[in-house]
């Protein structure tokens, strides 16, 4: 049998191949293909094969046109690399111009009084800009689209006010009224830190805001659900951010015994729902809230859901009539779904010394998705502000006649129930 052995190349042979290839020479009479004679991305000679006259399908442009290497931008480089590229090229480009930019500098190059040209951040962004447009990257393009949202305007703004409330904070140039309502902390800390929730995660919609007193006083008088009191949190919010008045609230006395919770509510302008307190508020001509349901609405089971409490024996009522300020029934609708109360766990409440002990929904949720379950779900929230109920009329001597009291009370009552009933009927989905 016939040995074979295999045909040896040297290094020296493969060179002079390849070199003979890139030059056009020929081998077996067939000529070689020409290459790109455009470059990539890092300067270096483009190893495609030609196939639109010297260029490759790569740096061939639509429509005919043939650019040159530093114009090619290849499908795999990047906006940025892109830019960054044209801005060497923009750069290098003599004072006069070329061909393709007649005007004397690059097209988005900014252009001094003696004709020279500059690649600045913003010509940059804008070609950044341009390129991911072109090229569709749609997570890059809402990028753009918020950054294009910023007003430079706004937030100097922002940074200023931010600057003078930590000036006024190290200085102690704030004041603190008789209840202990840090108007400056609770107006530039707080409300924004909540903001955010209610207008991104709520998504409150307010209606009938012209019921509510421009100045002088006014009793604010809404339902309570919701398990924990975050509808109170975002009224008063909305109420502020509507007229640019703070709405004192009128809590239970449970609140100011819990320790921490106490502090921060008289911090935020909250007050004992007590005759004197808000007399002497409202004469004072301020804005008071109260949610007259208590512990019994923010409590109630799920089934219960929408369905007023009793609004205890219309403390509220004879505090508007001594004060002659009007009562505005408000209607909260959303909030009672943030926590479904499922079951209440009296015997552990009364152990605890808490008016209820709620067993929610998301509690059975926590062993798949962690502490992350225990957040409130993300109901849509509609605030309705209905017409004021004039004092006047009654007199001031009407707060100690009893009937008149409780037929007061019961008429807001029935008037924050129809606007839920309303609201309810009204709505498409409880999340949207």
């Amino acid at each position: 049998m016939m040995e074979q052995h295999a045909e040896v190349i040297s290094m020296a042979e493969q060179r002079a191949a390849r070199d003979a290839r890139d030059s056009g020479a020929t081998r077996d009479g067939v000529s070689d293909r020409p290459r790109c004679q455009a470059s990539t991305a890092a300067d270096r000679p483009c190893r495609n094969y030609a196939t639109d006259g010297p260029l490759c399908r790569v740096h061939a442009v639509q429509q005919g046109e043939r650019p040159t290497p530093s114009d090619a931008s290849p499908p795999d480089e990047g906006p940025v690399e892109h830019a960054r590229r044209q801005g060497r090229d923009d750069a290098a480009a003599p004072a006069g111009g070329g061909s393709g930019d007649p005007a004397g500098a690059g097209s988005r190059a900014g252009s001094g009084d003696d004709g020279s040209s500059d690649a600045t951040a913003g010509d940059a962004y804008e070609r950044i800009a341009e390129e991911v447009r072109r090229r569709g990257w749609r997570m890059a393009i809402d990028g753009l689209a918020a950054l294009d949202a910023v007003d430079s305007d706004a937030l100097a703004e922002e940074l200023s006010t931010l600057a003078g409330f930590l000036r006024r904070r190290l200085t102690g140039d704030y004041d603190i009224d008789d209840f202990g309502f840090d108007e400056d902390l609770t107006t530039n800390l707080l409300m924004p830190l909540v903001r955010p929730l209610h207008r991104h995660y709520w998504r409150v919609a307010s209606h009938g805001v012209e019921h509510l007193p421009a100045d002088g006083g006014g009793l604010v008088v809404a339902n309570h659900a919701g398990t924990l009191p975050l509808d109170a949190i975002i009224a008063r919010l909305d109420i502020f951010d509507q007229t640019g008045r703070h709405a004192r609230e009128l809590g239970a006395d449970l609140v100011f015994r819990t320790p921490f919770i106490g502090e921060w509510a008289r911090k935020t302008g909250a007050t004992l729902a007590s005759g004197n307190d808000a007399d002497r508020l409202l004469t004072a001509g301020e804005l008071v809230a109260v949610w007259p349901e208590g512990f019994k609405g923010l409590g109630k089971p799920w089934k219960d859901r929408y369905k007023l409490q009793r609004f205890g024996r219309g403390g509220f009522v004879a505090t508007a009539l001594r004060a002659q300020v009007p009562i505005v029934p408000t209607a909260i609708v959303g909030s009672e779904e943030i926590y479904p109360m499922i079951y209440d766990l009296r015997l552990l409440a009364r152990a605890l010394g808490v008016p209820y002990f709620p067993i929610v929904a998301q509690m059975f949720a926590v062993p798949v998705f962690g502490p992350l379950a225990l957040l409130p779900l993300p109901s849509k929230w509609v605030i309705e502000y209905g017409e004021p109920i004039d004092t006047t009329a009654f007199g001031p001597e009407a707060a100690d006649d009893p009937m008149t009291v409780f037929d007061l009370t019961d008429r807001v009552r029935d008037t924050i129930q129809n606007m839920l009933h309303r609201n309810l009927m009204g709505r498409r989905s409880v999340f949207l």
